[in-house]
């Protein structure tokens, strides 16, 4: 008996085929991990907005009624809330918060905190002191990138929200703040969140 193998063409036709099916699951796999690295992107933005939000609530709720001096020695309300920063060392929101209480010294005693919108990241500030002086500078935490705009808004004693803090004859905390980011892509977040 003759033993017979595979013919050329035979060899082709299962080369072709199994060159066909590598080609279809490499694009397979190409396509899985680009949606998994994509997913992944979107998972840590969501996360590091979800941070942003809650570290704005965690300030927000701790807020204190203690005005400040500025460097110029002028007298600063507990909360400034302005729809711009003024300058390279101003916030949009800057307020007097209490220190965390399991800690010691500086940390545990009231800080003045901040916020703003600078070059389309959201910047915490955070001075080393209440009363500043002449060239007291914060120290500044970048918390979200890729941010387009950056609202405040302040709910008075009349349930009124007004653009800027504080107003004349008002208490000197708001009762709510509303902060709406609105991030690339044109996707707009925006919490309300009650002050003490």
């Amino acid at each position: 008996m003759r033993q017979r193998g595979f013919t050329l063409v035979e060899m082709l036709v299962a080369l072709t085929i199994f060159a066909l099916m590598s080609v279809l699951a490499y694009r397979g796999l190409t396509a899985v991990l680009q949606t998994r690295e994509h997913l992944t992107e979107d998972n840590r933005r969501w996360r590091d907005i979800a941070l942003t939000l809650a570290q704005l609530e965690q300030d927000m709720g701790m807020a204190v009624d203690r005005p400040v001096r500025d460097s110029g020695d002028l007298p600063l309300p507990a909360l400034v809330g302005n729809p711009q920063a003024l300058g390279a060392n101003d916030a949009q929101l800057s307020f007097s918060r209490m220190g965390m209480a399991w800690q010691t010294g500086v940390l545990a005693d009231v800080q003045r905190h901040g916020y703003r919108l600078n070059n389309g990241t959201l910047e915490q500030l955070v001075w080393p002191v209440l009363d500043r002086a002449p060239l007291t500078e914060p120290a500044v935490h970048a918390l979200l990138e890729r941010v387009n705009r950056f609202e405040l808004r302040y709910l008075d004693g009349s349930g009124n929200w007004q653009p800027r803090w504080p107003l004349p004859g008002a208490a000197a905390l708001p009762a709510a703040l509303e902060v709406v980011l609105e991030l690339d892509g044109g996707v707009a977040v925006t919490r309300v969140f009650a002050l003490p």
